[in-house]
């Protein structure tokens, strides 16, 4: 937000709420930058932290999965991971 911004909404709330209303403005304005900073200095605090969770290690999965046995096409799955059936071999109905 730009200071023209800033300004144009100060001055609509001048002119609402009046000048007793800017102290309660500034109050709520202070208390709503405070909570922001509070919340990206958790969430700085929480991505730099060493205490991350262990992921799984997937580097092993090519090794598991050449153990299976495969068909004759090459294949571990049933038909979904074959060759696709033709319109012809569809029974109709």
């Amino acid at each position: 937000m730009g200071a023209t911004e800033i300004i144009f909404i100060f001055a609509v709330y001048l002119l609402l709420f009046g000048a007793k209303g800017i102290p309660s403005l500034a109050k709520t304005m202070g208390e709503a930058v405070r909570t922001f900073r509070n919340a990206t200095d958790d969430i700085q605090r929480e991505i730099l932290s060493d205490e991350r969770p262990k992921t799984q290690d997937f580097s092993n999965v090519r090794d598991v999965t050449t153990r299976n046995s495969k068909d004759a096409e090459g294949n571990t799955g049933g038909d979904h991971m074959g060759k696709a059936k033709s319109v012809q071999d569809r029974p109709t109905t």
